[in-house]
């Protein structure tokens, strides 16, 4: 047995494999001279408890404005502090000189239906149709039958 094996490393198809220190996770392509490997996952986690503030600013990217979607792309657009936009570029010397520009709320998306919602639906509709059938070929046999005053009042009241 080679050192590297005696420190729990291991070959698959000839690529040389070692589990992580702290989770066990398998990590490949390692060099046959390490005693011991940290998986990228434990190495983000030590990371983040050595350095929180560096994380934290940067999982928060997205500000709100308080703009609405596409507002940039607008050909004139004045927010509520009274700033001028023409095609997303302030224009300084019309602040102030015009109302903010009323936004439309955007309209709701319809729900899409999923495939077993659609195929319960197809099924309630056969079912009703098959219901359907039977009334009627009941009602051809009544009146084939000769039950032809009872089928009269039945319907037609």
């Amino acid at each position: 047995m080679s050192k590297f094996e005696d420190n729990g490393g291991y070959y698959i198809d000839g690529v040389p494999y070692m589990d992580c220190k702290y989770t066990g996770k398998q990590v490949r392509n390692v060099s046959t001279d390490v005693t011991y490997v940290i998986s990228d996952r434990a190495l983000q986690s030590r990371m983040y408890k050595m350095f929180p503030e560096d994380f934290e600013e940067k999982t928060k990217s997205y500000k709100p404005t308080g703009r609405p979607a596409g507002w940039h792309f607008m050909n004139e657009f004045v927010d509520k502090d009274g700033n001028v936009f023409h095609k997303g570029k302030e224009q300084p010397k019309l602040k102030g000189t015009l109302k903010p520009t009323k936004v439309k709320p955007p309209k709701k998306k319809v729900k899409r239906r999923t495939k077993d919602e659609i195929l319960v639906a197809r099924h309630k509709e056969k079912l009703a149709a098959e219901r359907q059938l039977k009334k009627d070929l009941e009602k051809q046999k009544k009146f084939l039958m000769g039950d032809v005053e009872k089928w009269w009042r039945k319907d037609y009241r």
